[in-house]
């Protein structure tokens, strides 16, 4: 399968794109991003494009593609939700439009967050924006769609995470997050198994759109 990748500079996006590097079934990973990633790999490619708000310029260049792993996403502290809802939702769906323009036929994941806000009516501000993003992209028309919602995420395979908070807590308090995991074993989950996760959902389906941890290890098989 061929498949596109956004958010690839962050922590989510780098473990998904190095399990689609490493994986026997994805044959080309297209990075889309503000940036060039600065490495090197045959089955990589990248694209460089700045405004995400409108992806229509580089439409033929998102062709042919099987699926898109959407990973990129900003933490909501410190935004205003009309910051919050462009970053998240608009850059979102003017990504997915024009990709499901490109590939009637393509599937394609969103990496939410556990406590999105499905009704949009609750109190907080990320989660309803969240909900809203993920609604939208179910309505939107893709032969499959799925959500991801993975909680707390252990970064593994050398990957430092790009939100300084989180970099502090992991550097600080990383030995947490294995503590909860061996008391609710399904709680926590990897950027390994998040990346498995993904490209075994696009080759296989599933019977959820709504991805939670357990469903995360589930599809990478641990």
């Amino acid at each position: 399968m061929k498949v596109v990748v956004t958010g690839a500079s962050g922590m989510v996006g780098k473990g998904v794109l190095l399990e689609c590097l490493d994986h026997p079934d994805v044959e080309e990973v297209l990075s889309v991003g503000r940036r060039s990633l600065s490495m090197t790999h045959p089955k990589l490619k990248e694209l460089l494009h700045t405004d995400f708000t409108d992806f229509r310029p580089v439409q033929a260049e998102l062709t042919g593609y099987d699926a898109c792993f959407h990973c990129m996403g900003v933490s909501a502290a410190g935004m205003s939700e009309d910051d919050y809802t462009r970053m998240t939702w608009a850059f979102s769906m003017a990504l997915a439009e024009v990709f499901l323009a490109a590939n009637p036929h393509s599937k394609f994941t969103y990496v939410s967050g556990q406590g999105t806000d499905s009704t949009e009516k609750g109190r907080s501000m990320w989660a309803r924006v969240k909900g809203k993003t993920e609604n939208d992209l179910l309505a939107l028309g893709f032969s499959h769609a799925y959500m991801f919602r993975p909680g707390a995420i252990i970064p593994l395979r050398g990957i430092t995470p790009s939100s300084k908070l989180y970099r502090f807590f992991i550097m600080s308090f990383g030995w947490l997050l294995y503590f909860i995991r061996w008391l609710s074993p399904r709680s926590v989950v990897t950027t390994t198994q998040v990346g498995k996760a993904m490209i075994h959902i696009v080759r296989d389906g599933y019977n959820k759109q709504v991805i939670d941890p357990a469903d995360i290890q589930q599809l990478a098989g641990e």
